[in-house]
């Protein structure tokens, strides 16, 4: 549901704005602050302020729309990532590996736009009209997400889901992502 659903009976449509958290909120320093078009720039201005006083990142987003930013960008892996299992290139593992020790390595500090940029459109052109046509267009989930979701396979809450998660591992994985998140925030607040 939108923002300006949500808000759609309130009373001062000037004042009706989102903001998007991100999990664990107490780490993420992000925020995602969305305008309806009917949202008065001083509210917009008043939450941005309020969020960067507790210490978090306010980003400005200008429409009202499914997913904001953030998951649009997310899920739109995402769906990449189930469509290479869904047709055989490589296995769970293997997406997350090449992730983990490719790009994703450069992600905390060069975004996407930044990353084009660095390489050049011109080439960022030509590798996306050689390998657009290859990647998943599909406006429907995963075959093998939803089977996955059909069978009980739910990921962490049953123990199984592309991969397997037994409780030392699931463990493991949540203390190793606090970690990297805290030695993150930590060199961010020893910049100059």
């Amino acid at each position: 549901m939108s923002i300006t659903e949500i808000g759609s009976k309130a009373r001062g449509h000037e004042r009706i704005l989102g903001t998007h958290w991100w999990n664990p909120p107490y780490l993420i320093p992000l925020v995602e602050v969305v305008r309806t078009t009917e949202t008065a720039e001083q509210h917009i201005d008043a939450v941005c302020d309020l969020l960067m006083r507790v210490g978090k990142k306010p980003v400005r987003v200008h429409k009202d729309t499914p997913g904001f930013v953030g998951n649009r960008l997310q899920h739109a892996l995402w769906r990449e990532a189930f469509s290479l299992i869904d047709e055989g290139i490589c296995d769970a593992a293997t997406v997350d590996e090449v992730v983990r020790n490719s790009f994703g390595m450069r992600l905390p500090t060069l975004g996407p736009i930044e990353n084009a940029d660095m390489v050049g459109l011109d080439l960022a052109l030509s590798i996306h009209e050689y390998i657009q046509p290859y990647l998943c267009r599909t406006t429907t989930p995963s075959s093998t997400l939803r089977a996955r979701v059909a069978e009980g396979r739910l990921g962490f809450k049953t123990g199984n889901g592309f991969l397997s998660w037994p409780e030392s591992e699931i463990a493991a994985s949540r203390k190793r992502l606090a970690d990297h998140l805290m030695k993150m925030l930590s060199e961010r607040q020893q910049e100059p």
